[in-house]
C-alpha cells in the first residue's frame, strides 16, 4: 500500500527521508552493530547521538548559550506541574493566557501552587479567537506569565507580533507549532513542546529554559521534575526516551537541511493559504476562526451538518487523506498540516475538497 497523508493533530506524520533514515539504521546503526534503543544512555556513542540533536536545535531555535534545552519525558502535560513548582516561587502569583483546552488545563493544575490568576480567556466564545491583552494586564509582581502559542484543537494561534515585551519571565507551550515559523524566542525564559506533532514520535519533550530559572524549584519539589536536576544530569537523570531523542535529531537535520525556520515558514504560509482558501470560497465548508488568530498549523473546518462531515472524513479516507476528523470536545473537520506535510499532501486535500463542494452545495 502506498503512503498515504496523514493529517492527524498528533502523533503526526514524520519526513519520508528521516523514516527511511531510522529503518536503516534501526538494527545496526551505523554500522555500530546494535540499535539505538538497545544503546545504553551512559554511553559515548547514545552521548554523542543526544548532543548532536541538541546543537541542532539549539542552531535552530536561535537562541543565544544563556538558554538550556532539556529532553525529559510525561509529554507537555507533565509541564502543567512543572512549571509553577520551578518558577512560581518568588511571589506565588502567576498569570495564565487560557486560549484553548490544553492552556486551561494548565491553569487549572497551576492553581494547585500558588496564585494562579486569570488574565484573559476566549472559552465565552468556544476559543474560536485570541484575546486582546496588554503588557499593563499582566501582575507587575508575578512570577511569569504563561500562554499557549498554538491551539490545536481550535485552531487558533497568537501571531508573533502580538507577543509582549515584559519585565518578567514568559513561558509558552509551543508543542503544536514549534519550529513552523519565526518566533523571537529571546521573549520567553521557558518554552515547552511535546514532540509527537512537529519534531518527532510521541515520548519526549522539550524544554528550553534560561539558565538563571534552574535552581529556585519549590523544596518539595520531586527531583523528576526539577529542572536543574535535569540540567545538572545532562537529560539523564533517570534513562531517557533515547530512541526518540535520536528521531527528534533526525527531524532536526532535516529541517536544517531545507533551509531552517525560515524556508520553513514560506513553506508553512504557502500551505495553510491554500487551505484557508479553499475554505473561504466553498459553499459548503466553513472556518469559525477569527481570521487574524488562524493557525498555521491545525486548520479547523466543519459542514452544515455532523453527518456531512462524516461522509466527508470518511470520503477523504477512503481517498488516502486520514485523520481528519476533528477532537471529540468539538467535532467537525481538522488538517493539521505541521512542517512534515508536504504542500502536495495540502494540494490533494484541496482538491478533494473542491470535488465534494461541487457534489453537495
Amino acid at each position: 500500500m502506498e503512503r498515504v497523508y496523514n493529517f492527524s493533530a498528533g502523533p503526526g506524520n514524520l519526513p519520508l527521508e528521516v523514516l527511511e533514515k531510522a529503518q536503516k539504521d534501526l538494527v545496526n546503526y551505523e554500522s555500530k552493530g546494535l540499535s539505538v534503543m538497545e544503546m545504553s544512555h551512559r554511553s559515548a556513542l547514545y552521548e554523542d547521538i543526544q548532543n548532536e540533536a541538541k546543537e541542532t536545535l539549539l542552531d535552530l531555535l536561535g537562541v543565544d548559550d544563556s538558554y538550556d534545552l532539556l529532553f525529559l519525558g510525561g509529554g507537555a502535560t507533565t509541564q502543567f506541574s512543572a512549571v509553577p513548582l520551578n518558577l512560581m516561587q518568588g511571589t506565588g502569583k502567576a498569570d495564565y493566557l487560557v486560549t484553548g483546552s490544553w492552556a486551561k488545563k494548565a491553569f487549572q493544575e497551576a492553581q494547585k501552587y500558588g496564585d494562579a490568576r486569570l488574565l484573559a480567556s476566549s472559552e465565552d466564545k468556544n476559543f474560536t479567537y485570541i484575546p486582546a491583552f496588554s503588557k499593563e494586564d499582566v501582575r507587575k509582581d508575578a512570577d511569569y506569565l504563561h500562554m499557549c502559542v498554538n491551539n490545536t484543537i481550535y485552531g487558533t494561534r497568537i501571531i508573533p507580533s502580538k507577543i509582549p515585551d515584559l519585565d518578567l519571565p514568559m513561558v509558552a507551550d509551543m508543542s503544536s507549532n514549534i519550529l513552523s515559523e519565526y518566533y523571537d524566542l529571546s521573549k520567553f525564559s521557558l518554552v515547552y513542546a511535546g514532540a509527537q506533532k512537529n519534531l518527532g514520535p510521541a515520548g519526549v519533550t522539550l524544554v528550553l529554559v534560561k539558565k538563571d530559572l534552574l535552581g529556585k524549584a519549590h523544596e518539595k519539589t520531586p527531583q523528576i521534575m526539577d529542572y536543574k536536576v535535569h540540567a545538572d544530569k545532562d537529560s539523564r537523570f533517570n534513562t531517557p526516551p533515547c530512541f526518540n531523542i535520536y528521531m527528534v535529531g533526525l527531524v532536526a537535520k532535516w529541517l536544517k537541511s531545507l533551509g531552517g525556520v525560515e524556508e520553513m515558514e514560506k513553506i508553512n504560509k504557502e500551505k495553510a493559504r491554500l487551505l484557508y482558501d479553499t475554505i473561504d470560497s466553498s459553499k459548503v465548508f466553513k472556518n469559525p476562526v477569527k481570521e487574524e488568530d488562524r493557525s498555521l498549523t491545525n486548520v479547523i473546518f466543519l459542514t452544515e451538518n455532523p453527518d456531512m462531515d462524516k461522509a466527508f472524513i470518511d470520503e477523504a479516507g477512503k481517498n488516502g487523506l486520514i485523520s481528519l476528523k476533528g477532537h471529540r470536545s468539538v467535532g467537525g473537520i481538522r488538517a493539521s498540516i505541521y512542517n512534515a506535510m508536504p504542500l502536495e499532501g495540502v494540494k490533494k486535500l484541496t482538491d478533494f475538497m473542491k470535488e465534494f463542494d461541487l457534489a453537495h452545495k
